[in-house]
């Protein structure tokens, strides 16, 4: 027998059997037990993988319902074990620093400082434009301003005392983003000189205008006169006249790390958008500051004794414990940095490119989040770091080792240098919970730690070989099992790193007498 006789035979069984089986069908339907519709198998059961079944709508309704209610029942125990400790004037003392004696204010001083850096670097490169300054001195110069900027906050926090917990972080973040700036600054400016001295004809890496790109667009499709082209490139700044303090301090105060010449403008202030934004600022803040207080700040002190003495199911139970409100305060956190307040700046200084973040919480594995998460640091990445350290003949697995490197050494630069501050509060009161408020002043500054341990830099050097676990997850098991895995390290890992620098820093400077106070709380 031939395969297409075969073939043909096969169908006609296959035929013959649903005849069959739609004259069975009809000759149940005519018996008197009224039998119910047949139903295919696959039909059957929603559950199975081939069912075609989607519609899982109830289960999330479900989730969402549970997972409020457990929230419930967390809110209730926290408030029947530990009353209301939400208290403004609580964290009015702790950020302003009104527990200090003392009457100076470094945190000031050194914000002021910070015009001598930048000063110094718009100088430098106005003698490298005019070519007063040679251009390998002039680099030199830049290296030396940059290193003295990033260094100095974490020298002077550390020795100098008066510094307050909101004087501390705004000092080590001004320095932070202003080297970052700065080094895109000078970078930028390097090409263009680069480019003039080769005689190109555009500048690298500039960009047109909003307004210009309105102009250049607006007579589409009809022939350009040689004379609105000068007139369109009236509107461009050219170097080297972008090196006025004017221009560089708009790119210091706008929500981007890269700097171009010309930056994409809007007409006009949306009074709406403005105050929701400012609302949305101030409010979250109260929130992230509620969460603290009421949740973090107990969790964090009852995680101590069960992590000094490895008892593991403990100390797990604690760290699950604290990774609830320490996830709400972060995802807080992103949406008033990245959304609000980003916004803010954009909206107030015109600044059009309003990409700050894309879907970061679909991300299939850790190289995607961090593509995704932050989009300003990650430009200035790979504009500044990655690709010239290609380009100068590094392998991309350098490069990106490099990338991480950087991002770590500053999760770890903000840690140290706020460390002062806490050294000298708890010092103070040494750490015997004494009343609400100096309960609140122990362990609300407990985060940033005094500690030589390297917890936070290793716990971004670690989401190199995270990467790898992923990617591997993704590929093997699918998208979804590696969005698991992204979010696990997001959820379990920072609570983790809080307890271990808490537990650090009061074994480190207070010993087994704090731990024995802390036994009978």
């Amino acid at each position: 027998m031939s395969e297409h006789e075969g073939i043909r035979k096969r169908a006609r069984s296959v035929s013959r059997a649903e005849e069959i089986q739609a004259f069975e069908q009809k000759a149940r339907k005519k018996q008197p037990d009224k039998p119910t519709d047949g139903l295919s198998p696959t039909k059957r059961f929603p559950f199975s993988w081939n069912s075609g079944f989607n519609n899982f709508t109830g289960f999330v309704n479900w989730t969402l319902l549970l997972l409020s209610i457990g929230g419930l029942r967390l809110l209730l125990e926290n408030f029947i074990k530990y009353g209301i400790r939400v208290d403004p004037l609580q964290w009015f003392y702790i950020l302003t620093g009104q527990d200090e004696a003392g009457s100076e204010h470094p945190s000031i001083i050194l914000i002021v400082y910070s015009v001598v850096p930048v000063v110094l670097c718009l100088l430098t490169e106005k003698g490298l434009a005019v070519e007063i300054i040679p251009a390998g001195p002039g680099m030199v110069v830049h290296i030396i301003n940059l290193l003295v900027l990033i260094l100095l906050p974490m020298v002077i926090i550390h020795v100098k005392d008066g510094f307050s917990l909101v004087g501390a972080s705004l000092v080590t973040t001004v320095y932070s983003v202003f080297f970052l700036k700065l080094w895109s600054y000078v970078q930028v400016n390097m090409w263009c000189r680069t480019a003039r001295l080769h005689n190109k004809g555009s500048l690298r890496r500039q960009s047109l205008s909003y307004t210009n790109l309105q102009l250049n667009n607006h007579d589409s499709g009809e022939k350009k006169s040689s004379e609105d082209s000068k007139d369109s490139k009236v509107h461009l700044v050219q170097y080297p006249d972008n090196l006025t303090l004017k221009d560089l301090y708009y790119f210091l105060l706008a929500p981007t790390l890269c700097y171009e010449l010309n930056f994409p403008r809007t007409d006009r202030i949306r009074k709406r958008f403005l105050i929701k934004r400012i609302f949305e600022v101030l409010a979250g803040t109260q929130i992230i500051f509620c969460v603290i207080q009421q949740w973090m700040i107990p969790s964090v002190k009852n995680s101590l004794i069960p992590f000094s003495n490895m008892d593991f199911t403990k100390a797990s139970e604690r760290m699950l414990k604290l990774a609830i409100p320490n996830h709400l305060a972060w995802l807080c956190m992103f949406y008033i940095l990245f959304h609000s307040w980003l916004n803010l700046l954009g909206e107030i200084l015109h600044f059009a490119d309003r990409s700050f973040y894309n879907d970061w919480w679909n991300a299939n594995n850790i190289d995607v989040f961090w593509r995704n998460w932050n989009l300003p640091v990650h430009r200035w990445a790979l504009r500044h770091l990655y690709f010239p350290m290609v380009e100068m003949g590094y392998s991309k697995t350098q490069a990106g080792i490099s990338v991480f490197f950087i991002s770590a050494f500053f999760h770890e630069y903000m840690l140290k240098s706020l460390g002062r501050l806490t050294h000298l509060q708890i010092s103070q009161q040494m750490c015997v919970v004494r009343g609400a408020r100096s309960e609140v002043n122990i362990a609300a500054v407990s985060v940033p730690l005094k500690t030589y341990k390297i917890w936070a830099f290793m716990g971004m050097m670690g989401q190199i070989p995270l990467s790898y676990i992923s990617r591997y997850v993704e590929r093997r098991y699918g998208p979804r099992f590696g969005n698991l895995v992204v979010w696990s390290s997001i959820i379990i890992g920072q609570p983790l790193c809080i307890m271990m620098y808490y537990h650090d820093y009061i074994v480190v400077h207070h010993g087994k007498s704090l731990l024995e106070n802390y036994s009978h709380v």
